[in-house]
């Protein structure tokens, strides 16, 4: 019997079925998804197999990975209801849908994990938010479920009160982070860099910057004021985004995103 089952393929299910691959036996994983060209590809590619159905991956498995978007999950969960069992471990990855819920559509108490992992995880250094309740799992299981989301970065334990804001925090923002590298690049070559270089430049300063935060500690307020020399380029720099309102814009994103997390149906 295969310990886990991913429905849907996507970008966040094929990231998570690869971090899989590095905590788990490839036999002990399978996965479905509508996309048959999509699972001959990521199946020759990974050597796991694929079923024909959302039923029978659920039939295969004990831990069971939802990994298709919010307007699916009616649809998906309509078509395994009846399939799920006690002893399945439900993984949601759905913005916005609650635990309660994903109870109240599959008909009983189901054991679910709600979590918001991010496309980082594609190259393993993702930022998961896990909630659950601890007491419907035993400690194998608490354990199964740290490894499945250790294997793509870092995770961390939430209340699931605060699941709109680990999408706000770092679900949806890795789109914003690739803006932000793409306009600083356009900025480089408009300055006679090379789109290339351009792009490792920017890049591996945001890469190594973020590491910066992470390792020492420090305020990130503290570590900004340590480029900006007096009367310097930087500061200079610093006041034309602050003009432009760089932080409120950001500020007003991750409202916007929270907004649309707490009002998904």
């Amino acid at each position: 019997m295969a310990k886990i089952g991913f429905i849907g393929m996507g970008n966040m299910g094929y990231a998570m079925l690869k971090g899989a691959l590095r905590e788990f036996d490839v036999q002990d994983i399978v996965f479905y998804d509508v996309n048959v060209d999509r699972m001959k590809q990521v199946s020759n590619e990974t050597k796991v197999d694929y079923l024909d159905s959302n039923v029978h991956v659920v039939r295969s498995v004990k831990y069971l990975i939802l990994a298709v978007k919010p307007q699916f999950y009616n649809d998906v969960l309509k078509d395994i209801a009846d399939e799920i069992e006690k002893e399945n471990v439900v993984i949601s990855i759905a913005p916005g849908i609650t635990i309660k819920q994903l109870k109240d559509r599959i008909g009983f108490d189901a054991r679910i994990v709600r979590a918001m992992p991010n496309t980082p995880a594609l190259v393993g250094e993702g930022m998961t938010g896990v909630a659950y309740n601890p007491t419907e799992f035993n400690l194998e299981e608490k354990h199964i479920i740290e490894k499945i989301f250790k294997a793509i970065g870092k995770m961390k334990i939430v209340n699931e009160k605060l699941m709109s804001a680990v999408t706000c925090a770092s679900g949806s923002s890795p789109a914003y982070v690739f803006m932000f590298i793409e306009a600083l690049a356009d900025g480089a070559v408009r300055c006679g860099m090379s789109r290339q270089d351009a792009y490792e430049f920017a890049a591996q300063t945001v890469y190594g910057s973020a590491k910066m935060v992470l390792e020492t500690k420090a305020h990130p307020g503290i570590l900004k004021d340590m480029v900006c020399s007096p009367a310097g380029t930087t500061i200079d720099a610093v006041k034309v985004l602050e003009d432009n309102g760089f932080r409120s814009a950001i500020m007003k994103a991750t409202e916007a995103c929270f907004d649309k997390c707490e009002n998904i149906k």
